[in-house]
């Protein structure tokens, strides 16, 4: 089994643009996250981020990135890893890589219709809403109600509760 590609950010711009050329009027969806250790509400998450578009690119923290939002034990699994794992799911159709400081940035590049975020946030707690709203990207709360987190996943398994 091969691992997913993990699109560099400008060339997968490029490959939107090509296939909104190919598809006018298809909506592309962006989800983001760290995606440490993959549990239902993530599959949940992605699936209804799916669902509100034709193409569903997730951009997973980087490393890096992880460690500074998560703490010196994370990231659980590298990015290459958790692409794989994120990239295998149907709804996915790309997956690349950001550090946290780069997500407007990422919005810029890639333009997308819909920027999905999972339920632990609401429209007004979206950190680029107001990029959001400057490139006309429609923010959507995806998801389940969040009662499941990877962090807490993580924490019973070191202490033997899970």
């Amino acid at each position: 089994m091969s691992a997913a590609r993990i699109w560099p950010r400008e060339e997968l711009a490029r490959e939107l643009a090509r296939l909104r050329a190919q598809r006018p009027g298809s909506r592309v969806v962006l989800a983001n996250g760290c995606f440490d250790l993959l549990h239902v509400g993530h599959v949940r998450y992605l699936e209804d981020a799916r669902a509100r578009g034709d193409v569903l690119v997730v951009a997973l923290n980087t490393d890096e990135s992880v460690r500074a939002l998560k703490g010196p034990a994370r990231p659980l699994m590298p990015l290459e890893e958790r692409a794989e794992v994120v990239g295998a799911l149907r709804c996915v159709d790309y997956v690349l890589a950001f550090a946290e400081r780069d997500m407007e940035a990422t919005l810029r590049a890639l333009r997308p219709d819909v920027h999905a975020k999972g339920s632990d946030y609401t429209v007004e707690t979206v950190p680029e809403r107001a990029v959001d709203r400057e490139l006309g990207i429609e923010i959507a709360i995806c998801g389940d109600a969040k009662t499941r987190s990877s962090t807490g996943l993580a924490q019973r398994l070191g202490s033997g509760s899970a």
